[in-house]
């Protein structure tokens, strides 16, 4: 099961019933435009209990194009890597804490 925002927002208007559903909307877009900009100027965003998000570079480099073997430049390029906290590693593999 994949989570879209739409279904975010749904799970959320019945945990907060009395919050409106086009605030919640708004709430939501802020955080995660938040979390954006955070990445683009190369800072770190910590989640407690969540997880980190953190942005690297990835060097420039020669790769290969799969389907014909030709050689490509692949120019360098920022990414976004993840890592789980503990206490959401131990809720997915069902141990207890």
């Amino acid at each position: 099961m994949t989570v879209v925002k739409s279904k975010l927002l749904n799970q959320l208007s019945k945990n907060y019933p009395n919050f409106l559903k086009k605030d919640l909307e708004k709430f939501s877009n802020i955080i995660l435009k938040e979390i954006k900009n955070t990445l683009k100027r190369g800072e770190r965003v910590e989640l407690r209990g969540f997880g980190i998000f953190s942005s690297k570079i990835q060097k420039a480099r020669i790769s290969r194009n799969p389907k014909t073997g030709e050689k490509v430049n692949t120019p360098s390029k920022k990414t976004i890597h993840f890592k789980m906290s503990k206490e959401m590693f131990k809720k997915l593999n069902n141990e207890k804490e």
